[in-house]
Formats: C-alpha cells, structure tokens, sequence
C-alpha cells in the first residue's frame, strides 16, 4: 500500500521520548488520515490504543476519559509509553478542554501516554486547538494529493490529475466519470459543507455559500473580481459575505482563494492594486 510522505514524519515522532507535544492530524476528508495513522502505527511498532468517535454509541467527554484511563492502564504504572489515537475527535462535544486536562495531568505526573488526534473537520479541528490546546501540539498537514503521489500510487497522467484532482479515495471510479463526479459530490464536498462548515459556522446566507462554491469550481484556476462573483450569485450578498465564505471554504479545504496582489509600476515608482482573485479548488 502506498505511503505518503507524512507517515515517516509521525513515525519519527511516535518513538521519541523526550517530547510530549500531541500529534494533530489534519487535512480535509478523504485525503487518507486514519490510514496514515494505521500505517505510522505498524512501522514504528508502538504500544498502542486506537479508537474512533465513529464507533462509539455516545461519545463524549467521559468517553475520551475512559479511553485514556485504558491508555493509562497499558503503561503498566508507566514502565513504558503507550500511544492512544482517537479518531474523528471533532465529533466529540467539549473535546479540546477533555484532551487539555488529561494531557497536562499526563505531563505532570509523567504517565507515558503519546496523543495522535485526527478528524475529517478541519474546521472543527482548529476550533479547538485555537481554544484550549495552545503550545501543546504539533500539525501534521494532510493536504489533497499531489501529482507525484496519484502518478506513483495510481498511475495518473497529468491531464487526470488536473481533471480528477488528488483524492484517493475516487482514484478507483475514474473511469467512470459520473459516477465519480456523483461520489466527489455527494460522498465528499456535500458533507464537508453541510457538516463540517454550516453546522459549525453561523452562515446567514448557506444558499450562498453553495453557490459560491460552484461557481469556484466553475472557474478553478482563472481571475475573477469580486464584482463579476457577485453578479453571477443568485442570492446576492456584499463582497464581505462573499471574503468570510471563501475563508471558511478555504479551512474545510474545498475552495481557496488568492489574496488581493499589488502591482508595481516601475516607470511611475507607485503601486496600483489589483481587485482580482484566482479561485482554485483545492485539488
């Protein structure tokens, strides 16, 4: 199975033993993060504890406590390190103040227990480390693939990879092509905006959003101000609405935009702006 670059770099850190800091995993959804972790967890073999929020009948703040507790245990009175990952955290009411209190009781009687957190929100995820978890962690970025990797692990031509981009997990339908469009829409970008951006985020205009998001995708890779934007917009909004739906999109790793450049005009020594944004997928 193919290896990303990012496994070599949590193996690296899950067998020190001189750093405490908690290893984040983040990127957006299908990009391959629990896999990740899986194989950084068989390569560096480590004592482990995995679990996710995902198969847990009520996750919340007592859940994470248990499975430390279980972490705990393994150390057998902390004669050896044990790492715990919990998957899908985000999906956990009040995590990052959970994870803060476990964590610094862990760092203050020296109980070995190494933290791997990891989600498909990166929003969430973010949330909660700006929150409560400052100076305690590490990133570990998974972004969406780049050519190299789809070339050597699916054999992409570079016309697939711009036309297909780099999820992994779509790499199989692409022979199919509404039936892959069908799996990016409804399987990817449909649960990362109604989940991972609406739910968390007070959007006033959500119809907006959507539409802005198509529109991105519609003219990935070209200059478009934000007057043109707006006037393709049924549900019209000013540019203000328009700038913090971008930069929301742009953390859940759907649709990013360049900021506003500048332009130096050396015979005349000034500088002119340039209202213009390049509206990329992130892909």
């Amino acid at each position: 199975m193919y290896q990303r670059n990012q496994v070599s770099t949590l193996v690296q850190r899950l067998v020190e033993d001189t750093v405490w800091t908690m290893q984040i995993i983040v990127g957006p959804r299908q990009t391959g993060k629990s896999t990740m972790i899986a194989q950084a967890l068989s390569a560096a073999d480590v004592i482990s504890h995995y679990v996710s929020a995902d198969d847990a009948a009520n996750p919340n703040e007592s859940w994470i406590e248990r499975e430390w507790q279980v972490a705990r245990g393994m150390t057998r009175n902390g004669s050896r390190k044990v790492v715990l990952c919990i998957d899908e955290v985000q999906k956990v009411s009040g995590w990052a103040r959970q994870v803060k209190s476990l964590f610094d009781r862990d760092r203050m009687n020296g109980t070995p227990v190494r933290a791997v957190l990891s989600g498909s929100s990166s929003l969430l995820l973010h949330k909660g480390l700006e929150d409560s978890l400052m100076g305690r962690f590490e990133l570990i970025h998974s972004p969406h693939w780049s050519y190299a990797e789809c070339r050597d692990a699916f054999g992409f031509s570079l016309d697939q990879f711009l036309y297909f981009g780099g999820y992994p997990g779509a790499a199989a339908l692409v022979a199919d092509k509404q039936r892959w469009k069908a799996y990016v829409r409804d399987a990817i970008a449909e649960p990362t905006i109604s989940k991972d951006v609406l739910e968390m985020e007070d959007v006033r205009k959500p119809a907006l959003m959507r539409a802005l998001f198509r529109l991105g995708c519609a003219y990935s890779g070209q200059e478009l101000s934000y007057t043109k934007i707006l006037g393709q917009l049924q549900d019209r909004g000013n540019t203000i609405t328009v700038a913090h739906c971008l930069d929301l999109l742009g953390k859940a790793g759907m649709l990013s935009a360049l900021p506003k450049c500048f332009r130096i005009r050396k015979w005349q020594n000034a500088v002119a702006p340039l209202d213009l944004w390049c509206i990329t997928r992130s892909s």
